[in-house]
């Protein structure tokens, strides 16, 4: 039995090898580059063929501190470029640590590509605006800016509204007890409301206690995903299926793209019996998309509109809640500040619990921008991005840091800048860039005065990157942090909060997107008194 086993795998494997054959003269071509330029950046040791994950811890809290190790080992040495290099099994892999350094990528309109570590969400999202590339995703992301218009995002605020006051009745229930809860599957259904009644167009009740299927199959698929890149033998199709939980992934991928495309087909049926209503109102996201594809069926087919729903279904709920539950997390560790926030409600709003924020109300809400921010950069929902280099890309010696350490020497052009080259997978470490020393004075530490307008001004532009930077930064930064915005202060002109667990005693766990490992406990007490 096991020999069957074992024979048809290798069958399969020299199979695919034959068919891949032309992609493995490309990628041993640029493997061989990469090599020669290796040298010149430091970065763990690896083996053949596991490469560095041979040496990942699997406790997900041990790897995080693991990381930050080899981050203050590799790239904090007084003759450190910046860069960290490892390897994804046998694939070599760049990561940059440093702004200035990634900015010739996030500058870039030709090195947009995401990298192969994406291949695994592609099969759940599809090639949406997250992942194509080329002349599809320059189409699409053109199309779909005008959805996130300031005249649409002034409409979305009222759902916005609406939804957070329909969250905070629902956390009453839980205000004033003598135990903790976790917040965050509360937050999941507020943000995923709202995504589809904002981009969406549709009402699904979700804080009422529908679709839980929906939010547990999105946390478990990115769960799986994340599993799936860190391990090179579930890259073997076999492997994934016999060990690696291959079955469940696309159980589960059928459940959420079933649910999307139950999203779509009510819209239409929708749209269908008002179409003769005439509306001067700008199209939301997924109104806009059907239009585009009644206009140009030849442009944007069935599978072309599920695949930026899927995408914005799982982007805009997903990464919005991480935010606005680490927020909650943070402020909840240092009532100094969270005094400060809701003294700033208490100036807009004055007793009244209840009215809904108007957009002078949003405006005046600086404080707690702030600690927006501040909490983005602590904990960005994406930790770090990856892209395949489509043009050669050379890092020179980091100017700036060496005059910050005041070291001389370094302050010299290099004699060896490192070559990435063209076919390189890449990470841009976003969560390693925000804690530069450089640019912000308490770098591990929740400090919202860091983005008082003077620290900002004074700031190197890609010191604070939470949406990424350049051409294909994310379409949808305006929507989210006014979406926290409107939430967070709902929930602290109502509640003083409390959290059971301290950062860094409690480090966030990176998957898809940044998440608390345990949940986040908190205790909640009214402000109002009834």
């Amino acid at each position: 039995m096991i020999a069957a086993i074992l024979v048809a795998l290798l069958t399969y494997f020299l199979f695919s090898l034959f068919q891949k054959r032309h992609e493995i003269q490309k990628f041993l071509h640029v493997r061989r580059i990469c090599i020669q330029e290796f040298d010149k950046v430091k970065g763990p040791p690896a083996v053949p063929i596991f490469g560095t994950t041979w040496y990942f811890k699997s406790d997900p809290v041990e790897m995080i501190k693991q990381a930050q190790q080899w981050f203050v080992e590799y790239t904090i040495a007084p003759d450190s470029n910046g860069l960290l290099k490892f390897w994804m099994g046998p694939v070599p892999v760049v990561s940059i640590c440093r702004g200035e350094i990634a900015k010739p990528v996030f500058d870039s309109s030709t090195n947009i590509t995401k990298s192969s570590q994406y291949r695994k969400l592609k099969e759940w999202i599809g090639d949406g605006l997250l992942i194509s590339t080329g002349p599809k995703w320059r189409s699409r992301r053109k199309m779909l800016t005008q959805t996130f218009h300031f005249a649409v995002l002034k409409e979305y605020h009222k759902t916005f509204a609406s939804q957070g006051k329909i969250l905070v009745d629902v956390l009453r229930l839980r205000a004033n007890n003598t135990y903790s809860f976790d917040i965050m599957p509360y937050i999941k259904r507020c943000t995923l409301d709202i995504i589809c009644e904002t981009a969406m167009g549709c009402s699904i009740s979700s804080q009422m206690g529908s679709n839980d299927k929906y939010v547990e199959s999105v946390k478990r698929l990115s769960e799986l995903v994340w599993n799936y890149e860190k391990a090179p033998l579930y890259w073997l199709k076999p492997i994934w299926y016999l060990f690696g939980n291959g079955f469940e992934f696309d159980r589960l991928v059928k459940l959420t793209t079933d649910f999307t495309r139950d999203v779509i087909d009510k819209r239409k049926e929708e749209l269908k019996l008002h179409e003769s209503e005439p509306s001067d109102k700008k199209l939301a996201f997924l109104d806009y998309l059907l239009k585009s594809q009644k206009d140009h069926p030849e442009i944007l087919t069935d599978e072309g509109i599920r695949e930026e729903v899927d995408t914005f279904m799982f982007e805009g709920h997903d990464t919005t809640s991480s935010g606005i539950t680490f927020a909650i997390w943070f402020l909840g560790q240092y009532p100094e500040y969270q005094q400060r926030v809701q003294d700033e409600m208490d100036e807009i709003f004055g007793d009244d619990y209840d009215r809904h924020p108007n957009s002078e109300d949003i405006q005046r809400m600086v404080y707690l921008e702030q600690c927006i921010k501040e909490t983005l950069r602590l904990t960005p929902p994406v930790p770090f991005i990856s892209r395949q280099l489509e043009e050669d890309v050379l890092i020179r010696k980091d100017y700036n840091r060496a005059k910050f350490l005041k070291l001389d020497f370094l302050a010299h052009p290099t004699k060896s800048p490192v070559l990435l080259p063209a076919g390189m997978n890449i990470m841009i470490n976003i969560i390693t860039i925000m804690k530069d020393a450089r640019y912000f004075e308490r770098p591990y530490e929740f400090f919202p005065e860091h983005f008082e307008p003077e620290r900002v001004n004074a700031r190197e532009a890609f010191a604070y990157v939470p949406f990424s930077a350049g051409p294909r930064n994310c379409i949808g930064q305006k929507f989210a942090l006014l979406e926290e915005k409107v939430v967070l202060s709902w929930i602290f002109r109502n509640f003083t909060v409390t959290s059971m667990t301290k950062y860094p005693e409690e480090l966030p766990i990176p998957e898809l997107i940044l998440k608390p490992q345990f949940g986040t406990q908190v205790l909640l007490k009214n402000r109002r008194k009834f």
